[in-house]
């Protein structure tokens, strides 16, 4: 159920930011920690190879969301270059970026995002709707993509009835719908009991094991430690320390 296409060259980069910088010049924005024209990130490269997962640890205000939110086309660098499976997202004009996210990239968040007047089979069709795909092909992978997620069950219910582990589940099935190439994760376990953290933990450990190249940003060194290939730790917007990351399979 790998989001990665076949045929990959395992030592291509596929992310690749090149002396990145990131600077709010006004207000508090999101991502700051205070202080106008304050710098999140500065002078940031980064490569990530297909079928890593790389998790981004750091304090708050640190620029973990930030570096995440470039990578999605959600933002943009002050400096530098943001290339993204061979895309540079970092001079795509809105429209592109919108498509680009829709075909390459999947995006969990801590409180799912999940709309609470479509079932769960809805929510997750909903990504191939919008890129236009057949109906019928893309009913019979969300229902696969459910059921691989354990969640076949809840295809008819609301959000409201489920619990946040299945929720979660929900919101990595529509995020993998499309088929990305990347799996961004944003504080994946944040909102959830320890229970239900220990479920997505396993969940992202196998996704990256059957060769979904993932990026989660976490305070939880745990889950670092349990699904990531990798560990980056950023203070102050700039990496401080890069490592591979022994995960059990």
């Amino acid at each position: 159920m790998s989001g990665r296409p076949t045929g990959d060259d395992p030592a291509r980069t596929l992310i690749d930011l090149k002396e990145v910088s990131k600077r709010y010049e006004g207000g508090d924005t999101a991502g700051t920690a205070g202080g106008a024209g304050r710098a999140v990130l500065g002078d940031l490269s980064l490569q990530v190879r297909p079928g890593e997962a790389l998790a981004v640890l750091g304090p708050s205000g640190s620029g973990k969301s930030t570096l995440l939110n470039l990578m999605a086309g959600l933002d943009r660098p002050t400096a530098g270059s943001v290339t993204v499976d061979g895309l540079r997202v970092d001079t795509m004009s809105e429209t592109a970026a919108a498509r680009y996210r829709r075909s390459r990239i999947g995006m969990v968040f801590q409180f799912f995002h999940l709309l609470d007047d479509l079932t769960a089979l809805d929510n997750v069709l909903l990504p191939a709707r919008l890129a236009g795909a057949p109906r019928a092909e893309a009913a019979d992978r969300a229902a696969r993509l459910l059921d691989r997620l354990g969640v076949a069950r809840h295809a008819a219910a609301h959000p409201g009835r489920l619990s946040g582990g299945e929720r979660q589940r929900v919101a990595v099935a529509r995020a993998l719908m499309n088929r990305p190439p990347l799996l961004l994760a944003d504080e994946p376990t944040g909102a959830l009991d320890s229970a239900s953290a220990a479920d997505v933990r396993a969940l992202l450990r196998e996704l990256n094991a059957d060769g979904q190249t993932i990026v989660l940003v976490t305070h939880d060194l745990s889950l670092a430690e349990a699904c990531a290939t990798r560990t980056i730790e950023l203070v102050d917007g700039r990496i401080v320390h890069d490592a591979p990351t022994a995960v059990a399979r």
